[in-house]
């Protein structure tokens, strides 16, 4: 039997679930976790928009791979930056769970509207992408940082800290999270695109080491790799972070890749969005990239 593959990984609930879901599919008898401490987890009076996509997420558990401390990273895939760290390489990537947004709201905050809660309401969240398409659709919506992983950001609607929030429907499903006390509206993409990558995992290693690559190559999705690499590739011409309202979803008809993407101002007053087809995920990005940026997108970069 060869050598254990270490796992490295942050703390939270949902990240651990990741990590043992990777463990599984590799088989346990062939693995360890290793937990790691990131900069996203010490830090919480910093906003997500000046965090997200720059490896807050990340830089621990890379340098830790780089170091060889562990041999493979499991991601958010949302949360890993485009750019490439040199000695490593994104090895593969699994299917994809579910990229859709969940409005989680108090049922007293319940509105027959175009997004279902009153004018006004306090809603949670501090993803620039999410703050930006809420206001474009509503807005008189307050819309208000929430920091810390899911369990903690559930905890302070219950506390009636807010009339609503926005999470991943990965990640409460992942976890089972129960929001069976409050009412729950999937945010169609039709009205509110995803972050690039949501709902997707990245398995990422040591450039050098053929045997993890040899071991987890057989967990890569080839088209859930080609719809988030589209995405990934229109979020890297907008300079690769999270921080830019930006929202990204790619589907594959046959051998189409169709790519839409959005960019809102955080006052929700400019949008510019646009879609683009083809066969090459990274040409597609650029190209969406640049009729995005065509109608006036720049400024908000």
């Amino acid at each position: 039997m060869g050598k254990k593959i270490r796992i490295g990984t942050r703390g939270s609930e949902l990240a651990l679930w990741q990590a043992n879901y990777i463990a599984d599919l590799i088989g346990r008898d062939k693995v360890e976790l290793v937990i790691i401490k990131t900069a996203g987890d010490r830090i919480q009076n910093v906003s997500f928009n000046k965090m997200e996509g720059k490896g807050f997420f990340t830089k621990e558990i890379e340098e830790a791979l780089l170091q060889g401390k562990v041999d493979l990273a499991v991601h958010s895939l949302k949360d890993l930056p485009t750019e490439e760290v040199k000695g490593l390489k994104l090895a593969a990537i699994p299917q994809r769970g579910d990229f859709h947004d969940l409005l989680i709201m108090h049922r007293d905050k319940v509105d027959n509207s175009k997004l279902p809660i009153k004018k006004g309401s306090k809603v949670g969240t501090s993803s620039m992408r999410r703050l930006a398409q809420l206001k474009l659709i509503e807005p008189s919506l307050v819309i208000e940082p929430l920091r810390g992983n899911v369990n903690t950001r559930l905890r302070k609607l219950k506390e009636g800290l807010f009339d609503a929030i926005v999470m991943a429907k990965a990640g409460v499903e992942r976890i089972n999270l129960d929001v069976s006390e409050f009412y729950v509206k999937e945010l169609s993409e039709d009205l509110f695109l995803p972050a690039p990558a949501q709902g997707a995992l990245g398995l990422q290693i040591r450039e050098d080491d053929d045997y993890t690559e040899s071991i987890i190559k057989a967990l890569n999705d080839p088209q859930t790799e080609k719809t988030v690499s589209a995405e990934r590739a229109f979020l890297k011409f907008f300079g690769g972070g999270c921080h830019v309202p930006l929202g990204a979803l790619a589907k594959v008809h046959g051998d189409t890749i169709i790519l839409e993407g959005v960019v809102v101002s955080p006052d929700g007053t400019f949008v510019a969005r646009s879609r683009v087809y083809g066969k090459n995920p990274e040409a597609l990005g650029e190209e969406l990239a640049r009729v995005i940026k065509s109608k006036g997108a720049d400024k908000y970069i």
